[in-house]
């Protein structure tokens, strides 16, 4: 009689966990239970049939729920060879790294390439190609050295120019990045043309970099800043506020392309025949293109806008390295930005010319051997496909991580859901889980994202959170460390659990984008 109520505790037990294996194979065979404990065992579970004919119901209904929870397994990325013929051109990526608890290295996962790119080994080449062979300054020299320098460097203009189908290579000027482009465009036609009372409207949305220099020349020219807001209802610019911000007083509009926290794609046709319609007969339109030109084509003529900035290390190029494209009329008509070499006409003792754009704003020697492997990155992206096979292909990504993400229990994901509109990018908040926590328990299994607030504070703020964590892919990554990914997600999840806890502000956590 003991070994009886033993016998049914541990069925009932096995079957409330839903451990159907586990019940059928238990050490006490079914088959061999005499009739009246197996009737005892089904009547004790529920089950209104025999005990074997009950378990073998709820193992192929177990099995048939099993196959539609996993229903990732099957998926197939249409393009899937792009990321597995390039994975060799970025030898970092098949490193291991960390050490985790259990004290084994981990092969890497890098989901963090909207902070920066991995570098191909022929942009590397490159650069050192460029110092072991002709390192030289540029635009100075009549000798051998200095000749070919110049040939490269200028040779990177040209192909960054037809990558963006510029109107003409004048228009593309060399900056650090999309930082000082867009402090360029602010201290050069900013400082000359807008002046007390007009109005510059930004966006919720905005990198700091396209808040924080046009606050300063408000400031500056007594202008007046407007925004416009988060819907929070689709996760994207609410449009239907534009027209209400757009006044006869807007003389520039400066907005993100591509969300690098919400993953948006806006509606740069709509904004620009807005703005066009509604703004000052010769107001300015500039676009932060720094997730937009990495990730898809990108044609400046079409786009209806008057300038762009982008970074080179967010698209397979180096650091330290970026560029400004604005209408080649408009960049003459601005001031210099900074004073020195290169960017002069003529100086005399009192005065001084200056040389057309792009020369005007490119003072000094500039980063070389950084615009060459730019160049040489404009030209990989269009070795492996182009931009548009690109796109196609993160459009895949994108829409196979939010999804599994979207069945992880305890996160929310920001942004729109997939679609034409949305880029490879999921920034998320977990329940009980504090982004810079989770980031650096997935780093030991080896899984590279971003946590803080992504250089977003505003728009964080208008989510009602103080930091998100964020993963973002580029065309090297793979179905495959998705689904890697998921599982470590979700087993570090809950792991830390409630032990870590969002509440609370994070004032020694100092993320940057």
């Amino acid at each position: 009689m003991k070994n009886t109520s033993v016998i049914i505790c541990i069925c009932h037990l096995l079957w409330q966990q839903r451990q159907v294996d586990a019940f059928v194979s238990h050490p006490f065979s079914i088959s061999s239970l005499p009739p009246s404990l197996s009737s005892t065992i089904a009547k004790s579970c529920g089950f209104k049939c025999s005990l074997p004919a009950s378990l073998q119901q709820l193992r192929m209904s177990t099995e048939t729920s099993r196959s539609s929870t996993e229903w990732w397994k099957s998926v197939q990325l249409k393009d899937a060879e792009l990321a597995q013929s390039v994975r060799k051109d970025f030898p970092i990526l098949s490193q291991t790294v960390s050490q985790s608890s259990d004290g084994e290295s981990k092969p890497l996962i890098y989901f963090d390439s909207a902070a920066t790119s991995q570098k191909p080994i022929q942009v590397i080449d490159e650069i050192s190609s460029y110092y072991n062979t002709i390192n030289s300054n540029v635009h100075r020299g009549a000798h051998t050295l200095s000749q070919k320098a110049t040939a490269k460097y200028e040779s990177a203009r040209d192909l960054i120019a037809k990558f963006v189908n510029a109107k003409s290579r004048n228009e593309i000027v060399f900056t650090s990045g999309a930082t000082e482009a867009l402090n360029l465009i602010a201290s050069t036609y900013g400082r000359k043309n807008i002046q007390k009372g007009d109005e510059i409207i930004i966006s919720e949305f905005e990198h700091h970099s396209n808040i924080v220099p046009w606050q300063m020349l408000a400031e500056e020219k007594g202008a007046v800043l407007k925004y416009i807001p988060l819907d929070p209802k689709t996760g994207c610019l609410d449009m239907k506020c534009l027209p209400q911000l757009l006044s006869e007083k807007t003389k520039i509009v400066s907005i993100q392309h591509v969300s690098n926290v919400m993953a948006n794609i806006n509606p740069v046709d709509e904004i620009v025949a807005l703005t066009r319609s509604l703004g000052d007969p010769d107001v300015k339109i500039i676009l932060d293109a720094c997730q937009s030109v990495p990730h898809m084509p990108v044609d400046v003529q079409n786009l209806g806008v008057d300038f762009i900035a982008a970074s080179g290390h967010k698209m397979v190029g180096p650091t330290g390295i970026g560029f400004l494209w604005g209408r080649e009329d408009i960049l003459n008509d601005m001031p210099p930005y900074k004073g020195g070499g290169e960017m002069i006409d003529e100086v005399y003792m009192d005065h001084s010319t200056y040389a057309k754009a792009p020369a005007r704003f490119e003072a000094g020697t500039p980063a070389i051997a950084q615009a060459i492997g730019l160049g040489r990155a404009v030209e990989y992206l269009e070795e492996i496909g182009g931009m548009e096979r690109i796109y196609k292909y993160e459009k895949e990504l994108a829409s196979y991580l939010y999804k599994r993400m979207s069945e992880v229990e305890g996160i929310t994901l920001l942004g729109p859901k997939p679609g034409e509109n949305r880029a490879a990018i999921v920034a998320f908040v977990c329940d009980n889980v504090h982004p810079s926590d989770l980031s650096t328990f997935l780093d030991m299994e080896g899984v590279a994202i971003r946590a803080g607030h992504h250089c977003c504070q505003p728009l964080h703020r208008a989510l009602g959170y103080s930091h998100s964590a964020r993963a973002s892919l580029y065309f090297y990554n793979t179905k495959e460390e998705i689904d890697a990914f998921i599982d470590i997600l979700k087993d570090t999840l809950a792991f830390l659990g409630g032990e870590l806890s969002m509440d609370g502000e994070d004032d020694g956590f100092v993320p940057f984008i």
